[in-house]
């Protein structure tokens, strides 16, 4: 379930202040656009999906500061930790670059990834994995694939001196994961520049474990590497319609004063719905049909009653964050069908305008039906109201 503390946990320090030269773009590389999105979007799309709420800290180029400020925070939005993501100018080197982000990790942060902007397509769930090992072991984690190809040593004028055990090898990718403490001490004994947060890190005698990689954490450097990427993330995004299902139910409210809130309508006159929000089933179940067909969890994961951000919080809040993790997820939504169940408030007068509000919400057609149980049940004698919510979504297409 993802974590809904406030308080960050965890910091990711993504590094996007390369020039990317060998990709022989007019941007620096994290700028490139891939489907849509720039690299550095795309890397911040993952990490908005993440188990964890973390702490998000961009290293750009010092005149692409700006930049990456808006960039980060259309990617991200400020449902994070409620605020926008730091962005800081990058050094001369990696390590340097490095060093500025992590001189911004908050007081609260146990756990430091490090990951490059130029792994675009690292999924979330290579963060999460990363993270749960950086706990359990207590020291340094990064991923890595076995290498498949023959290696041999050779020297400048390509004569061969050693072939390698590549059973030995692993081609390791980002993010890389460490304790706190360990990271910011490697960093403050560094006397020079490494290859990776890994090399430093193993420099002063900690341990790193290499745990499994993801073929798609692959890094971007050419533009045969760029053409790679594009393939994948068409092949990724073939439309494939998927369905999901979600319920919702709430009693009234014992205080006769309460405001009902119902299809992302206020109803006057009507006692409201019981709940750590407004209590509005229909949005609730949208939301959760939504968030299944795409599987990215629940209304309880996601939106957690122990979140002080969504006490009373009107349906359009839900529905609008859904929609936008639908999008991130690279999915749009098809059309959304509910049923609503019980005696009040009369419905079908209204049903027109709760259509309305919800589509124009979601991007999407939404029909609401509305029925009775003759009087059995809770819905029946009118102690509350149930929804059942159908939505389809379909992969986005590149672009």
């Amino acid at each position: 379930m993802r974590s809904s503390n406030t308080v960050p946990r965890v910091c990711v320090i993504v590094v996007a202040a390369g020039s990317g030269t060998r990709l022989g773009a007019e941007v620096p590389k994290a700028f490139v656009a891939l489907g849509g999105f720039t690299l550095l979007e795309r890397s911040l799309h993952a990490v908005s999906r993440m188990q964890e709420r973390p702490q998000v800290i961009v290293v750009a180029p010092a005149p692409l500061v700006d930049e990456a400020s808006a960039l980060s925070t259309t990617a991200l939005g400020t449902t994070t930790l409620g605020e926008t993501p730091i962005v800081v100018a990058g050094g001369e080197t990696r390590q340097r670059s490095v060093a500025r982000g992590l001189a911004r990790v908050a007081e609260s942060v146990e756990v430091v990834l490090v990951h490059d902007a130029a792994r675009a397509l690292a999924p979330s769930s290579l963060f999460d994995v990363v993270i749960a090992e950086v706990d359990a072991r207590g020291e340094g984690v990064i991923p890595g694939l076995p290498v498949t190809d023959t290696i041999k040593r050779v020297d400048a004028a390509g004569d061969i001196h050693e072939t390698l055990d590549r059973s030995v090898l692993s081609a390791v990718q980002t993010p890389q994961g460490f304790p706190r403490a360990t990271l910011d001490a490697a960093y403050a004994a560094a006397t020079s520049d490494e290859t990776d947060d890994a090399g430093l890190v193993a420099a002063l005698g900690h341990r790193v474990f290499v745990v499994p990689g993801d073929e798609l954490a692959f890094k971007i450097t050419t533009p045969a590497d760029l053409t790679r990427a594009e393939h994948v993330l068409g092949e990724a995004l073939i439309p494939v319609p998927r369905i999901g299902v979600g319920t919702d139910t709430h009693a009234f409210d014992t205080d006769p004063g309460s405001e009902l809130w119902l299809a992302g309508l206020h109803w006057p006159g009507e006692v409201g719905l019981a709940g750590h929000s407004d209590g509005d089933a229909v949005a609730h179940a949208i939301t959760d049909a939504l968030l299944s067909a795409c599987g990215l969890g629940d209304i309880g994961g996601v939106f957690g009653t122990s979140d002080p951000q969504f006490v009373g919080a009107h349906g359009d809040v839900f529905l609008r964050e859904t929609r936008r993790r639908v999008e991130l997820a690279g999915f749009r939504i098809g059309n959304v069908s509910v049923q609503l169940i019980g005696n009040r408030p009369k419905f079908s007068p209204r049903r027109p305008e709760a259509e309305a509000v919800l589509s124009s919400l979601l991007g999407a057609p939404v029909s609401v039906s509305a029925t009775t149980t003759d009087g059995l049940g809770f819905t029946g004698r009118g102690e509350g109201i149930a929804a059942i919510a159908t939505a389809s979504v379909v992969a986005r297409p590149v672009g």
